[in-house]
């Protein structure tokens, strides 16, 4: 599967929101610090996450992000969707040229492959992840530091 840190850090920064932002709007900051991902990097996926109506900014001190839907309604899928991620695993990225521009034995294959990680995206809400995650420690991990366990 070739996912690429675009749609990951969109589906981590989403998630963020969802578990710390119930009550007011989430920083980007805020989620730049917890997720150790770049502000700069957080601010053009929230500007598509904006226009696809996934978040909505609030404005003034105390401001940030909130949901535009309920965890309930929103999938991994349309978050990846709105980041303009597709989920590829063709060497040909679906153009059918794989193997001296005609299709590699094994093309339809990875379509449908395709076809299925997709819909299983599209079937995992943010809340199932919220549920997943309610054990976890925020206060003492960051996600994406390596924590080595001896």
């Amino acid at each position: 599967m070739r996912l690429t840190s675009r749609g990951r850090y969109a589906v981590t920064a989403i998630l963020d929101i969802a578990i710390h932002g119930k009550k007011e709007p989430v920083s980007l900051a805020d989620i730049a610090d917890r997720q150790a991902i770049s502000l700069s990097y957080l601010e053009q996926l929230f500007a598509q996450l904006r226009r696809e109506g996934i978040v909505h900014s609030v404005r003034g001190p105390g401001g940030g992000y909130k949901l535009e839907k309920e965890p309930k309604e929103i999938t991994v899928g349309m978050i990846i969707a709105a980041v303009n991620e597709n989920v590829d695993v063709t060497k040909c990225k679906g153009n059918g040229n794989c193997r001296n521009d005609s299709r590699c034995l094994t093309h339809t294959l990875w379509e449908r492959l395709e076809d299925q990680i997709g819909q299983f995206l599209n079937t995992v809400s943010l809340e199932d992840l919220v549920q997943e995650n309610a054990d976890h420690n925020y206060e003492k991990s960051h996600c994406h530091e390596n924590l080595h366990h001896h």
